[in-house]
């Protein structure tokens, strides 16, 4: 014999009916935030599994319960997936490229080169963004890079140790245009799978020559 009262079941096949009724707003809810149906899927599940465990008798308005609680489980998964994602760019940040290597690796605009990109132009100044870039990503020696910025080797090794202190503190200091965004994106995918180091050289340098020769109150305000 069952041990499962008939009032207990009743009762959970009316919390299964609740549910299956706003099961595609929930859904729609998940979607909305993640971006994915498949994750949005999950996210439902997960409310469902939350839903039969609760203590249904505590809810006032179900509908209101359970939009609330996929919306709270769909945003912390986004989050953690952000969290994770930005942890993986800092690890791209600092492994150097092999140009002879996998042609993959700048991956037509991948959203990995993409997003840590931003990040260089969203968090470093320009003479900060060269050296790291030219140090961490392309192994330049350091007198290299001291002779390409025209400052000393000794310099140039505290700006790549302060870049990464900056990425490490995920502190923006400006926004970033679209047109600026993908010109150093190209330039760093020519020079990773092309070998066009120059014209990535050059694009930096710029940035560095044009910072300061603006104006203090304009550099601030970046």
């Amino acid at each position: 014999m069952s041990n499962v009262s008939v009032p207990s079941r009743c009762a959970d096949e009316f919390a299964a009916e609740q549910f299956a009724a706003i099961r595609a707003r929930l859904l729609s809810v998940a979607h909305r935030i993640l971006g994915n149906h498949a994750e949005a899927e999950d996210i439902v599940q997960d409310a469902w599994l939350r839903w039969q465990a609760y203590d249904r008798s505590r809810v006032l308005n179900p509908t209101a319960f359970l939009v609330t609680t996929t919306a709270r489980l769909a945003l912390n998964a986004a989050q953690s997936a952000r969290a994770r994602h930005e942890s993986c760019v800092g690890h791209w940040t600092l492994e150097p490229v092999d140009p002879h290597g996998d042609p993959a690796l700048g991956a037509e605009r991948s959203d990995l080169v993409e997003r840590g990109l931003h990040l260089l132009l969203e968090r470093l100044a320009p003479v900060e963004r060269a050296a790291f870039v030219l140090r961490q990503a392309f192994e330049y020696p350091y007198s290299r890079i001291a002779a390409i910025l025209g400052i000393t080797e000794a310099n140039t090794r505290q700006l790549v140790s302060r870049a990464g202190k900056r990425l490490s503190a995920m502190e923006r200091l400006r926004t970033v245009s679209a047109a600026e965004r993908h010109a150093l994106i190209d330039a760093f995918v020519g020079a990773a799978c092309g070998g066009d180091a120059a014209r990535l050289e050059s694009l930096l340098t710029i940035h560095v020559v044009v910072a300061e020769c603006r104006p203090l109150h304009e550099v601030q305000a970046a």
